[in-house]
């Protein structure tokens, strides 16, 4: 009786060795099935992460333009806040430059007090302005209208834009905005200079 009580363990000992290999192989072929799951988690933890990061970085939001500061910076309401948005990859004239004060006027025509869709695609600039395309809600995009009146450079030292490119050309060939000028001073030029001038 004793001899027929080994056998019958010996044998379920050896059924759940079986049974153990045979889990243990189908996860190392098939996968464990609480990693299908990692991915989102994953997910989960970037987004945290990114969140804490999130009044350094900003993607997409629409609000109502509240102010025109010159021609490439804006002040956007968002969600009760106002951000300072800095045009991405155009650079207008300075407010003491020829046509800076044009190039506000022209701005603020195309966006002052309207509804408008920011999109970002870097971190905030080092004076913390998000840096961006501006379109308005009857599809203007106001770095592209700038461009092309010939109140903005294409910043070509930050952006490889063909169609900005072409826009600028076009401008300089219909001599257009600052571009009836013969010989205009680029703004980074005119920002170059006078940071020389005043260490000196």
């Amino acid at each position: 009786m004793k001899q027929r009580k080994g056998k019958n363990k010996s044998k379920y000992s050896i059924l759940v060795l079986l049974l153990l290999v045979a889990v243990t192989s189908y996860r190392f072929f098939k996968g464990d099935t609480k990693s299908s799951s990692r991915p989102q988690n994953d997910f989960v933890e970037q987004t945290d992460t990114t969140h804490d990061k999130e009044e350094r970085t900003l993607n997409t939001f629409t609000g109502k333009v509240m102010s025109v500061r010159d021609g490439d910076t804006f002040e956007v309401l968002r969600e009760g806040k106002t951000e300072r948005v800095r045009l991405a990859e155009v650079d207008c004239p300075e407010s003491q430059q020829a046509y800076g004060k044009a190039a506000k006027k022209y701005a603020a025509s195309l966006c002052a007090g309207k509804i408008v869709t920011v999109t970002s695609k870097v971190k905030r600039d080092r004076y913390n302005r998000v840096v961006g395309f501006i379109e308005t809600n009857d599809g203007i995009n106001v770095n592209e209208a700038l461009v092309a009146a010939g109140f903005a450079w294409h910043y070509k030292y930050y952006s490889d834009s063909k169609k900005l490119a072409s826009l600028e050309n076009q401008a300089r060939a219909k001599k257009v905005g600052l571009w009836q000028d013969r010989n205009p001073t680029a703004p980074w030029e005119w920002r170059k200079t006078r940071r020389r001038n005043r260490n000196h």
